[in-house]
C-alpha cells in the first residue's frame, strides 16, 4: 500500500448508510421516528443539494482578475431535494404538483394556478450513520418545482419523480432554506 493511500481511522464510524427516510416532521434534539410522519416509500435513494450563488464584483472591472476572493459575495443558495416515490397517494401527487387541492370524498387532486402559504412545508431527510447516530437535513419551505411525472412499466412498480426546492421567507431572509445535522451515536 502506498504512503498516501490511507483512510481516516474513524471512517467506518462515520459512514452514512442506507437510503434514509423522508419525513413531514422531525426533531433532532429528540430523535424518534414517528411512522405517521413518513412521506412515502422511495427507490434509488434521496438526493439533497445545496448550491451557493455568487456575485463577483470584480468581473466587469478592467485588469481585475475574475474570482478575486475579496470581491466575491454569496447572494443566496439554491437548495433542493430529489427523490422517486413508489407509493402513489393523493398527498404524494399533491406534493409533486406543488399547488393542488385534494377532495377527500372523491380522491380528486386538482392543480391550482395560485400558490398558498400551506403549499410550502418543511421536509426532512433522516439517515443512519454507521456509529449508531444519524444525519438529518431539513429543506425549509419546500415546494415542488419539477412537476408531476409518473413512470409505469409492464410488470414493475409505478414511480413518481419529485423535485422539491427550498425557499427563503421574507420573514427570515437570512435563513438559508436548508439545515444540516450530524449526531454521533453516543449523542443520539
Amino acid at each position: 500500500m502506498g504512503r498516501f493511500s490511507k483512510i481516516p481511522e474513524t471512517t467506518f464510524d462515520e459512514l452514512q448508510v442506507d437510503a434514509g427516510v423522508l419525513l413531514k416532521g422531525f426533531n433532532p434534539a429528540e430523535p424518534t421516528l414517528d411512522n405517521a410522519n413518513i412521506i412515502c416509500a422511495t427507490t434509488g435513494g434521496i438526493n439533497p443539494v445545496c448550491t451557493p450563488t455568487f456575485a463577483d464584483w470584480g468581473a466587469d472591472i478592467d485588469n481585475c482578475p475574475e474570482n478575486t476572493k475579496e470581491l466575491k459575495e454569496i447572494t443566496g443558495y439554491t437548495c433542493s431535494l430529489g427523490f422517486t416515490a413508489l407509493t402513489v397517494t393523493a398527498e404524494t401527487i399533491r406534493m409533486a404538483l406543488g399547488a393542488a387541492d385534494i377532495e377527500a370524498e372523491t380522491g380528486k387532486i386538482t392543480p391550482r394556478h395560485e400558490l398558498e402559504d400551506e403549499d410550502f412545508a418543511d421536509v426532512w431527510w433522516v439517515g443512519d450513520i454507521s456509529d449508531g447516530g444519524f444525519a438529518a437535513i431539513c429543506l425549509k419551505n419546500a415546494l415542488s418545482t419539477g412537476g408531476f411525472s409518473l413512470q409505469t412499466t409492464k410488470a414493475g412498480k409505478g414511480q413518481v419523480s419529485v423535485t422539491l426546492t427550498g425557499h427563503y421567507s421574507i420573514e427570515a431572509q437570512d435563513d438559508v432554506p436548508m439545515e444540516f445535522y450530524v449526531i454521533k451515536g453516543n449523542e443520539a
